[in-house]
C-alpha cells in the first residue's frame, strides 16, 4: 500500500462533497453524521471512496434486486449498448416487446399491456391518467403515510407532510386512513376492530367527493410510510368499495413488486385482489432507470382516444434488457418461494432481537422487505427516531448499510438482495442484534 493512499482517498473524500455542496441543491438527502460517498459494488456488498466494504442491505432504496454487479446483467448490457443504445417509443424494438410480454405473464390476474417510463414517479403519474381516461371520473383516493413520488402529483398523492412541497399540490386527490395497526388511529386492536380503517375509505368517497371516483392507489406494504402492512381483509373490503363507486384499483409495486414480499411476484397477490393497474419501478432493472404502468386492456385500450403518447427513453433498449435478465436471474436464483425461506429467517432474527429489546415496538413486513418500528419504550409506542440514528451509525461503524423510513423517522427498514446468502444473512443479524444490545446496555 502506497504511503499516501490514506491522504488520497482523504482528498478524494472531500471533493466529492465540497462539489457535491457546491453543484447539488441543498435538498439532497443523505445518510450519516459523514455521508458516504460509495464507489463500487458486487454482489450484496459495496465499497466507499476509502475502500472499506460494507455489506449493502438496503440496495440502493429496495432497488439492486438481484445484487451490484452481476455478471449476466453487465455482459447483458455491455452487448445492447454495443448494438444500439436508444430509439424511443417511435420505433419498436425486441427487447422492449419481450419484456412487455414478460411481466404480463408473471402479473396477476388479467393484466396486460405495459407503457414503460423512467421512474416510479411517471408510471404514477401515468396510472392516474388512465384511470381517470377510463372511468371518464375524476377523484383518486389514496392513503395516509403513503408516499409516492417527487412529481407535483406524486407529492400530493404522498401523504406525509415531510415529503410534500407547499404550493405544489393538486386538485383531485383524498386520503383515507391507513390500515397501521400499531398506531391505530381509532384506537383500536385488530381483528375486533372489524376492520373500521377500511371502512374510512367510503367515509372519504361519501363526504369528500361527488360520489363516483377514478380509482384509489395503494401500496401493499408502505414502503416510505414504514413499511405498514395491512390485515389479509384489507384490501378485499377497499378494493370492493371503490369499484363500487365506478372507480379501479392501482397496485403501487414499486417497492413491494418483483418477489420482494416472497411466495408471489407482487405484494397485491397476498390479499387475493386483482387490481386492474399495477405501476412498478426500482428493482424492475437492477439500477438501471425505469418504470413500468400495465393495465387490464381496456384500460390501455381507452387511451388511444386521450390523445398523443411519448416517453422518449421509455423502453430503452438497455434498460429494457436489463430488466428481462434481471427477471431471469429471480426465476434462476431467487424465485419467490426462495425470498419466503429467506424472509422467514430474516423475521424469526429480527423478532428475538425485539423480544430483547425495549426499543422495539414492532417488526412487520413480508419476505425481504422487513420493517424495526423503534420506540423509547414499549408501553408508551413514544416514536424514537434519535435512537435510529444511533443504531445507524453503529450499524455503519460494523460494515452494515440499512434504511429507514416512518412518519417519524423511526423505522429501521431491512431488504436485502433477492439472493442474498445464509451467510450474509446471519452477518446482517448478528450486527443488528449487536446494535440493539449495546443500546440496552446488555
Amino acid at each position: 500500500m502506497k504511503e499516501n493512499s490514506v491522504a488520497e482517498k482523504q482528498s478524494a473524500y472531500q471533493d466529492i462533497m465540497a462539489k457535491q455542496n457546491a453543484y447539488l441543491w441543498q435538498s439532497h438527502l443523505h445518510y450519516y453524521n459523514e455521508p458516504l460517498p460509495l464507489d463500487r459494488g458486487k454482489g450484496s456488498y459495496v465499497w466507499d471512496v476509502a475502500d472499506e466494504k460494507y455489506l449493502d442491505y438496503f440496495g440502493g432504496i429496495l432497488t439492486t434486486s438481484v445484487g451490484h454487479g452481476h455478471p449476466r446483467i453487465v455482459e447483458k448490457v455491455a452487448e445492447q449498448t454495443a448494438k444500439l443504445i436508444h430509439t424511443s417509443t417511435l420505433y419498436p424494438h425486441a427487447n422492449h416487446v419481450s419484456l412487455a410480454e414478460k411481466i404480463a405473464a408473471i402479473t396477476p390476474g388479467r393484466l396486460q399491456k405495459s407503457y414503460f417510463t423512467n421512474s416510479g414517479t411517471e408510471a404514477d403519474e401515468l396510472a392516474l391518467m388512465a384511470a381517470r381516461g377510463y372511468t371518464g371520473n375524476y377523484d383518486i383516493l389514496a392513503l395516509r403515510h403513503g408516499y409516492s413520488g417527487n412529481s407535483a402529483t406524486g407529492k400530493t398523492l404522498t401523504a406525509q407532510s415531510a415529503w410534500r412541497l407547499a404550493g405544489n399540490i393538486v386538485p383531485g386527490i383524498k386520503h383515507a386512513i391507513n390500515p397501521y395497526c400499531y398506531r391505530c388511529p381509532y384506537k383500536m386492536s385488530y381483528p375486533g376492530c372489524d376492520i373500521a380503517c377500511a371502512q374510512d375509505v367510503e367515509d372519504v368517497i361519501k363526504t369528500t367527493t361527488c360520489g363516483k371516483v377514478a380509482g384509489i392507489l395503494i401500496e401493499p406494504i408502505q414502503g416510505v410510510g414504514g413499511f405498514i402492512t395491512p390485515p389479509v381483509e384489507y384490501f378485499g373490503i377497499v378494493s370492493e368499495i371503490i369499484r363500487d363507486h365506478g372507480g379501479v384499483v392501482i397496485s403501487d409495486e414499486v417497492q413491494t413488486g418483483f418477489g420482494r414480499t416472497g411466495e408471489h411476484w407482487f405484494g397485491i397477490e397476498h390479499w387475493g385482489v386483482e387490481p386492474e393497474i399495477m405501476t412498478m419501478a426500482k428493482g424492475i432493472a437492477n439500477g438501471f432507470p425505469m418504470g413500468n404502468t400495465i393495465t387490464v386492456p381496456e384500460v390501455a385500450d381507452a387511451m388511444i382516444d386521450g390523445g398523443n403518447f411519448i416517453c422518449t427513453f421509455g423502453g430503452n433498449p438497455v434498460s429494457t434488457i436489463a430488466s428481462l435478465t434481471t427477471i431471469e436471474i429471480m426465476e434462476q436464483e431467487a424465485p419467490p418461494q426462495q425470498v419466503a425461506q429467506k424472509g422467514r429467517r430474516l423475521r424469526q432474527g429480527l423478532n428475538a432481537i425485539a423480544e430483547n429489546s425495549p426499543f422495539v415496538g414492532e417488526v412487520r413486513g413480508m419476505g425481504l422487505m422487513q420493517g424495526i418500528e423503534v420506540v423509547k419504550d414499549k408501553k408508551s409506542k413514544e416514536p424514537a427516531p434519535e435512537l435510529v440514528l444511533q443504531i445507524f451509525e453503529e450499524t455503519k461503524r460494523r460494515k452494515l448499510l440499512i434504511g429507514k423510513g416512518g412518519m417519524y423517522n423511526n423505522v429501521v427498514r431491512i431488504t436485502p438482495p433477492l439472493n442474498t446468502t445464509d451467510e450474509e444473512l446471519e452477518t446482517a443479524l448478528g450486527v443488528l442484534s449487536e446494535v440493539f444490545n449495546d443500546l440496552a446496555g446488555q
